[in-house]
């Protein structure tokens, strides 16, 4: 069956129950305006999305640079002079997908499937929402960073685990980790490394390359590895890949509605024929839900929203939807 399909007939799971999951103010495609360091230092410069489902985090963190390297030639195969050169950029490349756990006041992500070899964000989130403006803040006070909410029509919230991804024709496992998640008008595709990159002497992905610069094996280990970010003008249509880990998918097709076939309460599996022969995917369930709307408006007091009513021609005077950039 058809992802939508799938919704028809199987909508409405809910990981741990409606209790358990993340507060529906959290859902959503989130896209970062800025983060702020404790030093005063501020990075608006670098692309970051965050899509959210009940239980899942996939996000997206690409470099200003990020486009300089993009090109026909995978980023495997480049030479090692170039691949040298481009080491710290890929340093900095992030891509993944997480548990997530809500306490009442802050965001816990565990269980990560990454692009790096470290964690590079170790604390929870402090969260809380006004309008589209979402704004988190580390415990320690290290950093906050400014989200804004991506404007979306109504449609599904999927999260899918990746369990595996299998080459049926091949009898090879491509992939472990990572997954499927769908905000309505957007989507997060991960796909993790089939096995870990021995880090035990470099800890660090920018060490790692630079170490195995002439060893083609380690560095398509590297690139075994795929967080792309979709979107779809509208209801009914594919999903076009906006952003990646992998620079060549920009503009291609997600790739990710093939043929779905649920199995027990908790795992769905599913189909695709690919340039490399037919795959199946391996998911357990985290969030099947066929109508998610991602309200840009937040609830206020009685009083806070008489003041604004009353303050409105001149406090509104300048104001407009937000970008979300």
């Amino acid at each position: 069956m058809t992802l939508d399909e799938l919704l028809r007939r199987h909508a409405g799971h809910q990981a741990g129950g409606a209790s358990d999951g993340v507060p529906s103010w959290t859902r959503g495609c989130f896209r970062r305006r800025a983060i702020t360091f404790c030093t005063g230092e501020t990075d608006s410069e670098t692309l970051v999305l965050w899509l959210q489902t009940r239980g899942l985090t996939a996000d997206l963190r690409l470099p200003a640079r990020w486009l300089s390297v993009a090109g026909a030639t995978p980023l495997a195969e480049r030479p090692p002079e170039e691949l040298g050169a481009l080491a710290d950029v890929l340093g900095r490349f992030e891509g993944g997908l997480a548990q997530t756990r809500w306490d009442g006041r802050a965001m816990h992500w565990t269980d990560w499937t990454s692009f790096q070899t470290h964690d590079r964000w170790p604390e929870p989130g402090l969260l809380a929402r006004v309008g589209d403006c979402l704004i988190e803040q580390a415990p320690s006070g290290a950093y906050v960073e400014d989200w804004r909410l991506q404007p979306s029509a109504p449609g599904p919230l999927i999260g899918l685990r990746l369990v595996e991804q299998r080459n049926l024709t091949t009898g090879q496992i491509d992939h472990r980790g990572g997954g499927l998640v769908v905000c309505g008008d957007h989507a997060a595709l991960v796909l993790g490394r089939p096995r870990p990159l021995d880090t035990s002497r470099q800890t660090r992905l920018d060490e790692f390359v630079r170490a195995n610069l002439h060893d083609r094996a380690a560095l398509r280990a590297v690139f075994a590895f795929e967080a792309s970010v979709a979107k779809r003008p509208r209801a009914g249509d594919d999903f076009t890949v906006v952003a990646s880990t992998n620079p060549t998918r920009e503009g291609e097709a997600l790739g990710a509605l093939g043929e779905f076939t649920r199995e027990g309460d908790e795992t769905v599996k599913q189909r695709l024929q690919t340039a490399g022969g037919e795959i199946e995917r391996r998911f357990t369930i985290d969030t099947l839900e066929a109508h998610f709307t991602a309200s840009l408006a937040t609830p206020a007091t009685a009083a806070a929203e008489a003041w604004l009513a009353r303050e409105a021609r001149t406090l509104l005077a300048a104001s407009r939807a937000s970008d979300r950039g």
